[in-house]
């Protein structure tokens, strides 16, 4: 038995291996060569086609279902999890690598072929977030090294947009998790809404709490909608929440022992005993064989585990074990309290259970059962996801427990598909088709600023290089007149390097002493080496000798024509305000970021449009005495706060750089 990692002792369970459950192919199944047939005279006719990339077992599959879909054909290179939507689906189910072009010409082409009208494209792409230091190095290599700006074919989340693009159907549904947008700006969001809407799609971005469909789990995920038949977003209204006990109460007791299996893949289950099931749980019985259920183990429990399971409760943190065992039992917590302070969590009958993720594979450790001495079964974990007992995973226990934690859990696909059903009467709201035209007066906006006298405040203008940006960086958060930034941001316009003349003179510029010590404490390290002023990624080395803050370091970045999104109040008060809500006083790192997105865009000019947006923030959209008549956005503003009549409807007075 292998001594776990970051454990104390070597404690284990006899080494076992499920059974491998191999699953008949769902009776209205079909082979590739078959599916012009079943398009054409099959079971596909006359039906609404879907078709689900990425489908793993086929959560977002069963969503789509319950919404009035049917899946032609999915996709995904889990070969079990392939094997497990062929026996639940009718379609092609299909072992196929989007990322590689050949593979994905092919499968593209079977659709086209085949005369299928497809009316929506679903699915859940891996979306590897660009760092902003992948993204710097991608920008360098191709403006120095001749490199293809789309040599990314191998980002699956491109081969999602192509299929799209090549199959045009009426509607999108795209899944994922929310931190592949926090993590690097959702410059991947963006770019797939803006080529969205290239094609003629109106779309909306969304984070969506899944328990609000009575998705019994705490589960935020980002939704992408997009549809291109004049309908809108019309979202059904939040559901009374589904706790643990009504999602799996009424599953058999299995009555754990140490070292000894636990449940079995047949389990009786009397319908009799249980009368007085929730509707949740009659929903997932609905189809399944009478009498019994399957699927419900799970792996066996260590003499160790057996008893700190025992005196757990959902309360209870494994750094709080000590206090509850024994003196002798101490041994029993064989992992570092300190380090793993939630490695157990004992669910609660009352509340939602914790997310259901992939790495429920791996160990059960944070789905302990509420009551009895064990983790959570497979058919538990399904119930939990809002799979019904009908619905079998192919493979072995951990390939199952593997395909639900990584699946979009059905009742959640059917909230989200439902809001791109066809709409008998279009009710898109027009505001949605504003985006593009906004975006395109303040892409313009902003380039008449910066061949002005606010050429300091936008990236990439003939007078903005790295030297400039640095130099705006550092006197970020200073209130200057205008007449003093424009001073002083004057002895670097145009300027590569800075040279000791250029340094005197900025010094010399600084209308205070106190901003003449930021500038020597910032700059002096670097006077007079020309290695620090090759590119932006350069003076990024030596940001270290320079002191630079994060906030400098961000405006640095977006000034010198980096896409970086600056979460700024003022900037998501711009966002909200055009939207027309409140987002930057409530969800700021939620609808807030989403607001910003939408308004921000992507592309080349994503970069000048974010420095217009703060700017536009810090001296026009300001909370209180907001100068409408100066700001590019009026005209698509819904709320237009009163303006004070007394503030000149100019910018011209002063300027906040940070």
């Amino acid at each position: 038995m292998a001594k776990e990692k970051g454990a104390k002792n070597t404690y284990g369970v006899p080494l076992e291996r499920s059974d491998n459950l191999k699953l008949d192919q769902h009776r209205h199944h079909c082979e590739p060569e078959d599916f012009g047939r079943w398009v054409q005279s099959g079971y596909g006719k006359d039906k609404r086609l879907a078709v689900d990339l990425f489908s793993g077992a086929g959560g977002l599959s069963l969503g789509l279902e319950r919404a009035g879909w049917t899946t032609a054909a999915a996709v995904d290179f889990d070969q079990r999890a392939r094997e497990t939507h062929a026996a639940n689906f009718p379609g092609m189910s299909l072992r196929v690598d989007l990322g590689d072009d050949v593979q994905r010409d092919e499968f593209v082409q079977r659709i086209l072929d085949s005369g299928a009208r497809i009316d929506l494209v679903a699915g859940g792409p891996p979306c590897q977030p660009f760092s902003r230091a992948g993204r710097s190095k991608i920008r360098h290599l191709v403006e120095y090294h001749n490199r293809d700006p789309h040599d990314l074919r191998k980002e699956l989340w491109r081969a999602y947009v192509d299929v799209i693009e090549r199959l045009l159907p009426r509607a999108v549904l795209m899944e994922n998790v929310p931190d592949m947008g926090l993590s690097d700006d959702f410059s991947v969001i963006r770019i797939i809404e803006e080529k969205l809407e290239s094609l003629g799609y109106v779309t909306q971005v969304r984070l969506v709490d899944a328990w609000n469909y009575r998705v019994p789990q705490h589960r935020k995920r980002l939704i992408l909608l997009a549809r291109r038949d004049g309908g809108g977003f019309e979202w059904g209204m939040p559901k009374k929440q589904t706790t643990l006990r009504e999602a799996i109460g009424d599953l058999p007791v299995l009555d754990p022992q140490p070292l000894l299996p636990v449940g079995g893949r047949v389990c009786e289950y009397n319908e009799q005993q249980n009368p007085k099931l929730s509707p949740f749980a009659k929903e997932m019985r609905r189809k399944a064989p009478k009498g019994v259920v399957h699927d419900h183990m799970t792996r066996r429990v260590r003499e160790d585990d057996f008893r700190i399971f025992t005196v757990m409760d959902s309360k209870t943190l494994y750094s709080e074990l000590g206090e509850k065992l024994r003196e002798d039992e101490k041994k029993f917590q064989r992992y570092d309290a300190e380090q793993f302070t939630d490695k157990y969590k004992k669910l609660d009958w009352e509340e939602l259970s914790r997310t259901i993720t992939a790495h429920i594979a791996k160990d059960g450790y944070w789905y302990i059962h509420p009551e009895e001495t064990r983790t959570l079964t497979v058919r538990e974990a399904a119930r939990i996801q809002t799979f019904p007992d009908r619905f079998r995973f192919a493979g072995t226990r951990s390939d199952a427990f593997r395909q639900i934690g990584n699946a979009v859990p059905p009742l959640l696909g059917e909230a989200a598909a439902r809001v791109l059903l066809p709409q008998a009467v279009p009710t898109r709201d027009k505001t949605v088709d504003k985006w593009p035209k906004l975006r395109e007066e303040l892409t313009r906006w902003a380039k008449e600023q910066r061949a002005g006298k606010q050429w300091y405040q936008f990236p990439s203008g003939r007078k903005m290089k790295p030297l400039g940006a640095l130099v705006m960086a550092v006197l970020s958060g200073s209130k200057l007149q205008m007449k003093q930034l424009s001073n002083v941001m004057d002895e670097v316009a145009g300027h590569r390097e800075l040279s000791q003349d250029i340094y005197l003179a900025l010094l010399n510029a600084a209308p205070t002493v106190a901003l003449r010590r930021r500038l020597e404490a910032r700059l002096g390290s670097v006077v007079g080496k020309p290695e620090v002023w090759v590119n932006a990624d350069s003076v990024l080395d030596h940001r270290e000798a320079m002191g630079l803050k994060p906030a400098e370091l961000a405006l640095f970045r977006l000034l010198a024509g980096g896409d970086i999104m600056l979460v700024s109040q003022s900037a998501l008060r711009v966002a909200a305000r055009v939207q027309q809500n409140e987002s930057h006083l409530t969800n700021r790192l939620t609808e807030g970021r989403l607001n910003l997105i939408k308004l921000l865009g992507a592309g080349r000019d994503a970069p000048v449009r974010m420095a217009a947006i703060r700017f536009i923030g810090e001296n026009l959209c300001r909370e209180k005495q907001p100068v409408c008549g100066s700001c590019p956005l009026s005209d698509y503003c819904p709320t237009r706060p009163q303006e004070d009549e007394g503030v000149e409807a100019t910018f011209d007075v002063a300027v906040t750089t940070g």
